[in-house]
């Protein structure tokens, strides 16, 4: 039920952002954010809440985390402006990063015979993956059907129920050792991941030659170095320098991190074209999102079959290589162009090859990895994932509202229609974003092909390979 909430919560506010957008009046520039600031919190504080979960108790912290998530999201749900609302998902993102290593620790201790572990992470598993397209099919309905509000209010109950099952079926365990938490580290590696998304988002506002967009970007240089520098020297780091710079391992994160940039700017944008553009409902837009989950689907099946016959470097270039050319479809999309024809099919293929590649890059991540550091390295997947959404997000966003601006510019004197030079200037800007992504998938794609050197004999050796994807 948590691992549900948590996919839950990243998707299934998307189909609900053009009504929210509307009903609490949120520029353009500022709109990423009720999906930035989740995944920011999420990302930026899930290892501190790794540890945290570790030594003062697991099910205390899953229990504490379940109760502030559903806090959160009543904040979220009943919130009368943006500033409100932002900080509600700001909340749920600190809150699911306490909730979700608690939830993974708990299930590693207390299923230890092999049978049943594999069935507790089957059942894990699946729930995260098919969470996502419950996510998307949920908030079409409730948006639709209810009101946009309903997109967050619905986790309360759900997190409340969660909680008192946990108090009642599952026991305590905590970590033995050293219970230092790196705090600096944490609070600078947060601080600068804000900072530039921030500077971002000012960017699409006042320029980016303006003051206040450097300095904030400045100030994310400064903070992020200063990061770097903590962990280096700290005898706890948050982060062991140890884990990325080995090449396998760093080329696994790389490319999460891009994968991340790339395709949550994609969801978003994608959103506003069906809905603004083609004139979906939000529960058409929903159900518009399900290839996603059937190409992932087929994708991790065809990948789980060669593995251990290719090794993952080259299921990585490939899938993601794969997913450019479907970033690249996606660009010619048109004010007149239909769903079926532009695209589903860019869907299929950009979702086959991130099936492809999530599960080489997930096992090549913990290639290596000492025992201590396991739980580290298959956190920093998740991290780097969300924290690339978050960057990746705030950018694309960025580049689409001068893109907009730049568009109506260059054609407002030869315009007749002003409703069809906006139509069109919209359209031509997610285009434009789209490019983008590609680019930043395809470099994911080079990367990957140049850094990651495991072999098939390495990841099927792997003891530390995850349970799932």
């Amino acid at each position: 039920m948590s691992q549900l909430l948590i996919v839950l919560d990243a998707t299934i506010v998307n189909i609900a952002l053009p009504t929210a957008q509307q009903a609490l009046h949120i520029s353009d520039a500022d709109r990423q954010w009720m999906i930035t600031a989740y995944t920011l919190a999420f990302g930026g504080l899930l290892l501190l809440g790794g540890r945290i979960a570790d030594f003062t108790g697991r099910k205390r912290a899953f229990i504490i985390g379940l109760l502030g998530f559903a806090a959160a999201s009543a904040l979220g749900g009943l919130a009368t402006n943006a500033g409100l609302l932002f900080a509600a998902r700001a909340l749920q993102g600190a809150f699911g990063a306490l909730m979700a290593p608690a939830a993974l620790s708990l299930l590693t201790v207390t299923f230890t015979e092999p049978k049943e572990r594999a069935r507790a992470f089957g059942v894990y598993g699946a729930i995260a993956g098919g969470g996502g397209a419950v996510g998307l099919l949920l908030g079409g309905l409730l948006t639709e059907y209810a009101s946009w509000r309903w997109t967050l209010l619905v986790s309360t109950p759900i997190a409340i129920l969660a909680a008192l099952a946990a108090a009642r079926f599952v026991g305590e365990s905590r970590a033995e050792g050293n219970t230092r938490y790196d705090l600096p580290g944490a609070l600078t590696s947060t601080a600068g991941l804000v900072a530039l998304v921030y500077g971002f988002t000012k960017a699409s506002e006042d320029g980016w030659d303006s003051a206040t967009t450097i300095g904030f970007l400045v100030a994310a240089a400064v903070l992020l170095v200063a990061f770097v520098v903590i962990e280096l020297r700290s005898s706890h780091p948050l982060l062991p320098m140890r884990v990325i710079l080995d090449r396998n391992r760093g080329g696994s994160f790389l490319a999460a991190l891009l994968i991340g940039s790339g395709l949550f700017g994609v969801f978003l944008f994608l959103t506003f074209y069906l809905q603004i553009t083609l004139g979906y409902s939000a529960l058409m837009t929903g159900v518009a999102f399900l290839p996603f989950t059937l190409g992932i689907i087929l994708g991790a099946g065809f990948s789980a079959q060669l593995q251990t016959r290719v090794g993952p470097r080259l299921l990585m270039f490939g899938g993601l290589l794969l997913s450019t050319v479907g970033m690249v479809m996606l660009t010619r999309i048109g004010v007149d162009t239909g769903f079926w024809t532009h695209v589903f099919p860019a869907e299929l293929v950009i979702s086959f090859g991130m099936g492809v590649t999530f599960g080489p890059m997930s096992n090549t991540a913990l290639v290596g990895v000492a025992d201590h550091d396991a739980g580290v390295a298959s956190a920093l997947i998740n991290t780097t994932q969300q924290i690339g959404g978050s960057l990746g997000t705030a950018l694309l966003n960025t580049i689409f509202t001068s893109a907009v601006a730049g568009y109506i510019a260059d054609h407002q004197a030869s315009a007749s229609d002003p409703a069809s030079l906006t139509a069109a200037a919209t359209v031509h800007s997610y285009t434009v974003a789209f490019w983008w992504s590609a680019a930043l998938i395809g470099l994911a794609a080079v990367l990957a092909l140049v850094l990651v050197r495991a072999g098939r004999d390495e990841v099927a050796a792997n003891p530390n390979a995850p349970a799932m994807a």
